[in-house]
C-alpha cells in the first residue's frame, strides 16, 4: 500500500492492467492512509540503524514512506521499486537527497541485481501480490549483504470474510467467464514457513510475527470501501464497468449478510511482519 502499501500502497506490483484502462487507484488505496500506515511503522521499527546504510524497498508505492524510512534510518542510498506507473509519478516529488525510484516489477528486477549487494532489503504490503514464496523468498533473501537486514510485512487475513467472499464470487458464472478464470491466490505460506526457510538461508534467528490490526471502521459498509483499493483491484481492472458494478454489489450483500449491519464495525486484520539478519562470515 508498500510506502503507503501501505501509504506506500506498494500492493499493485502483481496486478495486471486491463484493456478497459481501469488502472490502480492511489487515492482510494488512500482513503484509510492511517491504518494502512502503522504496519510500516511498526515494522521500521523492527530495522536496526546502521551506519552508511543502503536500501531497497520492494514496492514503493507513492514513495513518502520510503522517503521517511531513508531519513529516519539515515541511510545514504535508498532505491524505491514498483510497477505501478501511477504510483512512481506520485513518488516523483520524494525522490532526491540520496532517493531514488524506479518504474519495474519487482521479478524481473531481482534477475538484474548481483547477489549479497543491499545491506537492507525493506519491503511493507507488496509480496503477497507475488506468486510461489518457495522460490521467490530465496530470490529475494539473495540479496541481502553480508550482515544486512531483511524486513517484510504481508497482510495475512485471506480467511476473513472480507477476503473469503470475493474469491468465492471469482467462481460464480456471472463473473468466471468475464475474468477469464481469474482468482486473487493467496500466495503466503504459513508464519512458520517464512522463519524456517530463512534460518536455512543464512539468517540464523527470524523475527516471524503475526500482528491483528483492529480497525474501528464507520460500518460494516465501510469494509467494501477498504478493499476496493487493494484486494478487489484486480477484480476491477479485468471487468467490465457493468460486470465491476454487479460483482461490486453482489459483494456488499454477502459481506453485509455474513458480517452484520453493523456501525461501527470492528474490522480484525492479521498482518506478518518478518524481520531478519542475515550472518556475517567469520573473520
Amino acid at each position: 500500500m508498500a510506502n503507503t502499501s501501505e501509504p506506500n500502497a506498494a500492493e499493485p506490483n502483481a496486478a495486471e492492467p486491463n484493456a478497459a484502462g481501469q488502472g490502480w487507484d492511489p487515492s482510494r488505496y488512500g482513503q484509510f492512509e492511517a491504518e494502512r500506515s502503522q504496519p510500516f511503522f511498526d515494522l521500521a521499527a523492527l530495522v536496526e540503524p546502521v551506519a552508511d546504510l543502503r536500501i531497497l524497498d520492494l514496492g514503493c508505492g507513492t514513495g513518502e514512506l520510503t522517503a521517511w524510512l531513508h531519513r529516519q534510518l539515515g541511510a545514504r542510498e535508498t532505491l524505491g521499486i514498483d510497477r505501478s506507473t501511477t504510483m512512481i509519478e506520485r513518488a516523483a516529488p520524494h525522490a532526491g537527497d540520496g532517493v531514488q525510484f524506479r518504474q519495474t516489477a519487482i521479478e524481473p528486477f531481482l534477475d538484474e541485481q548481483p547477489a549479497r549487494s543491499w545491506p537492507l532489503v525493506f519491503s511493507n504490503a507488496a509480496l503477497q501480490w507475488l506468486p510461489d514464496h518457495p522460490r521467490l523468498l530465496p530470490r529475494i533473501a539473495a540479496l541481502v549483504a553480508d550482515g544486512g537486514q531483511l524486513a517484510i510485512q504481508m497482510p495475512a487475513n485471506a480467511d476473513h470474510p472480507s477476503h473469503r467472499i470475493a474469491r468465492e464470487l471469482a467462481h460464480d458464472p456471472r463473473f468466471a467467464g468475464p475474468l477469464g478464470g481469474y482468482e486473487r491466490e493467496d500466495t503466503l505460506q504459513a508464519p512458520e514457513w517464512y522463519a524456517s526457510t530463512l534460518h536455512e538461508l543464512g539468517f540464523p534467528r527470524p523475527h516471524v510475527r503475526v500482528q491483528v490490526y483492529g480497525h474501528v471502521l464507520p460500518s460494516t459498509r465501510s469494509v467494501s470501501d477498504w478493499v476496493q483499493g487493494s484486494l478487489l483491484t484486480p477484480y476491477r481492472e479485468r471487468l467490465s464497468e457493468t460486470d465491476y458494478a454487479l460483482f461490486l454489489e453482489t459483494y456488499e450483500a454477502r459481506v453485509s449478510q455474513e458480517l452484520g449491519d453493523l456501525a461501527p464495525y470492528f474490522y480484525p486484520f492479521k498482518r506478518l511482519l518478518i524481520r531478519a539478519r542475515r550472518e556475517s562470515p567469520a573473520p
